[in-house]
């Protein structure tokens, strides 16, 4: 089962049955730093939107408590939950899922093959939370590393797409053959496309029409 819904995830998760999804995996939008033009730098950095603090995308001022709050009704019992976010909003994100009733596992990181440029070290990594609601569960693949080495997708649809073999990784650590994995902040589909490649359900929310046809497409054809 794919359920795409188009609209603010906050009022769209209201629809989700309370306890009904297994998994939840998703890239929430979140501020970046206002900034210029860096030289080498190009693509989605050079749009107005990630120039003023938007990361790339048109909206991106989420209520993370609400949010978090949210999902935290719509998930099973012992349920996973992964949240992708910079090192500059790791803190927030982590007191906001805390403060939902969640509890944090641990923290992995997405070692990319690229670099964003800037005055001081430059950034080659993400961090993904990862969390679970009630009693803990251990992950299918108890080998897996921390620190996940995956090259960024080449041409990028969305400025915060991932690797569809990353979400993969994670999906098959955390649910099984027929379960639903939600992404309330769906963007292009990715997660959607992993979901459907693994044989997993799939909910996904996105609020920008573009990139929902986009998302919609692509895993149509998955």
């Amino acid at each position: 089962m794919i359920n795409l819904m188009m609209g603010d995830c906050l009022e769209r998760m209201k629809e989700i049955e309370s306890g009904s999804v297994d998994m939840i995996l998703t890239d929430p939008p979140y501020k970046t730093t206002k900034r210029g033009s860096h030289s080498g730098t190009g693509g989605f950095f050079k749009t107005e939107d990630y120039n003023n603090g938007k990361g790339g995308i048109k909206e991106n001022n989420i209520n993370n408590d609400a949010v978090l709050t949210e999902l935290h009704r719509v998930m099973k019992d012992s349920a996973h939950g992964y949240l992708m976010c910079s090192d500059k909003t790791l803190i927030e994100f982590s007191l906001s899922i805390k403060a939902a009733g969640f509890n944090i596992i641990r923290n992995l990181v997405w070692v990319k093959n690229n670099c964003i440029t800037g005055t001081f070290y430059m950034s080659n990594h993400e961090y993904i939370v990862f969390f679970r609601k009630g009693k803990g569960v251990k992950i299918n693949n108890c080998g897996t590393k921390t620190a996940l080495h995956f090259n960024n997708p080449k041409p990028k649809i969305h400025p915060n797409q991932k690797p569809i073999d990353l979400l993969k990784v994670i999906i098959e650590n955390s649910s099984h053959d027929g379960q639903t994995v939600l992404d309330p902040f769906m963007g292009s589909g990715s997660t959607g496309v992993a979901a459907k490649n693994l044989n997993r359900k799939f909910i996904g929310i996105e609020m920008d029409e573009g990139y929902f046809n986009i998302a919609q497409d692509r895993i149509e054809n998955a």
